[in-house]
């Protein structure tokens, strides 16, 4: 196995978890204090470092390039197969289109500073999508080359925004506790959905092949750097400002203006502003490619330049469309992506791991993960758990977070 597409599937992993939300992460856990934030930290990416581990198991017995949808379809049948998809699509389109959206109003506001020319509002979020529609269509390999630059640049910007926050983190700050009691609650889905990557999971399979050692590698260890990442954000963020100070911060703009005027320092918010933008960049590769490489697999699509084309069309241009036309519908769907992101990484990944584990026979030579019956059923009530916790802050019943 090549070191160099261990170390790039590993950054497309990690690349794909940190995302612009890791920026909400101190608006989401506002209230609830250092150690219970960070005791849900280590509860979502133990949860879905478990998870992308089942999927691995299930992969050994599959082609190398087969997908969810191909994965579902053989272990969970047509019923399983159809909410696979639904799943698979209704998530990473609309994380698309937010990127999209997102990206493509940075993008614009860049141009129109660069050219001092006023550009129609669309051109900003058209040139998002052509320019990272064009490196995924290249392939897995591309992606990984360009990750890895944009992934470097990412983390010499955060180190710089930890080292301008570093000396003002105070002691009495990260002691607090939980304000109240529901926010423990409501905070859990956005937690864990800061660490979704499993949708990329088949492309790196595809991209590294069956080889169930390095893969494992890839999972633990591209899921336990942004594990870090997170946790020394989570005390620079909570140790410089106080809970109550946190709870007014009403969102990510609110969050980095209260923290540049508190520090009297324009160049933190400068440093955030990058990071942000190249979080999104990063995120918005390794969502897409997974996406495609779903599409590629679910329209019997091969990898001449016809098909891949093909392919292309049908995973960028409806979220674009979305995204130019009808912005604001995806962006509350996004409201739901907890809720469909439990569907596609637990619960699947452990009814297909339990089909699997009953039809095939014990082997020294077949890899499982550790746990039994027992962790399934952890994770499947740890699914419900975050799905209850979902539905009931969009129901008024918990305190929302953000």
């Amino acid at each position: 196995m090549s070191q160099s597409k261990l170390i790039g599937s590993m950054f497309i992993i990690a690349g794909t978890t940190i995302g612009a939300g890791m920026l909400a992460l101190p608006i989401a856990s506002a209230g609830l204090g250092f150690s219970i934030a960070t005791l849900l930290l280590f509860f979502a990416w133990s949860l879905m470092t478990y998870t992308a581990l089942l999927m691995i198991e299930v992969h050994q017995y599959a082609h190398v390039e087969a997908s969810l949808n191909s994965l579902a379809k053989s272990l969970l049948g047509r019923r399983g197969q159809f909410i696979a998809n639904s799943s698979m699509i209704f998530l990473f389109y609309a994380l698309c289109a937010a990127y999209i959206a997102g990206g493509g109003s940075q993008l614009q506001s860049k141009l129109i500073q660069w050219t001092n020319v006023e550009l129609p509002v669309q051109t900003g979020s058209i040139m998002f999508a052509v320019i990272f529609g064009a490196i995924i269509t290249l392939g897995t390999g591309a992606v990984d080359k360009v990750n890895r630059v944009l992934f470097s640049i990412k983390i010499v910007a955060l180190a710089s925004v930890f080292y301008m926050l570093t000396p003002y983190v105070q002691g009495q700050h990260l002691l607090e506790m939980p304000i109240e009691q529901g926010l423990i609650l409501s905070a859990i889905p956005v937690i864990f959905t800061s660490f979704g990557f499993h949708g990329s999971i088949p492309s790196i399979v595809k991209y590294i092949g069956i080889d169930v050692k390095s893969l494992r590698k890839i999972m633990i260890i591209g899921s336990v750097l942004p594990l870090g990442i997170y946790l020394f954000w989570q005390l620079v963020s909570q140790g410089v400002m106080s809970q109550s100070s946190l709870l007014q911060s009403d969102n990510l703009s609110g969050f980095i203006s209260g923290i540049s005027s508190m520090l009297q320092s324009p160049q933190v918010s400068n440093a955030i502003t990058i990071f942000a933008d190249l979080a999104l960049a990063t995120s918005f590769l390794g969502v897409s490619l997974g996406l495609f490489d779903f599409f590629s697999d679910t329209l019997n699509k091969g990898n001449a330049k016809k098909d891949r084309l093909i392919t292309a069309l049908v995973t960028f241009i409806p979220p674009l469309a979305f995204a130019l036309f009808y912005p604001k519908g995806f962006i509350m769907a996004l409201g739901y992506a907890a809720i469909a992101l439990v569907i596609l990484a637990v619960f699947l990944p452990v009814a297909m791991v339990w089909v699997q584990r009953k039809e095939s026979e014990i082997s020294v030579d077949n890899y499982r993960v550790k746990g039994g019956k027992i962790a399934l059923g952890i994770a499947a009530l740890s699914g419900v758990l975050i799905i209850s916790a979902q539905c009931l802050q969009m129901f008024g019943l918990i305190p929302a977070v953000g």
